[in-house]
């Protein structure tokens, strides 16, 4: 598992693990400021800051197979 993950690591770093970087930047960042936006807004509630980032981080998560269903690896 470590192996995989090393590799996928050094394939990354030298530029040839992703077919499209500039695709997969830009969800990221879609994700991120989404994850942000919620972020903020959830902790403008008089409740404590533990469930805001939970929620936000659990939504987060939840649409970032979305934003990456057509994402492709060399």
């Amino acid at each position: 598992m470590l192996e995989i993950g090393w590799y996928s690591a050094k394939l990354f770093f030298k530029g040839k693990l992703l077919r499209d970087p500039i695709y997969f930047v830009q969800k990221v960042a879609i994700a991120s400021a989404v994850g942000s936006l919620l972020l903020v807004l959830f902790a403008q509630a008089e409740i404590p800051f533990c469930l805001p980032v939970t929620i936000s981080s659990l939504l987060t998560g939840m649409i970032m197979p979305f934003l990456l269903k057509d994402f492709k690896m060399k």
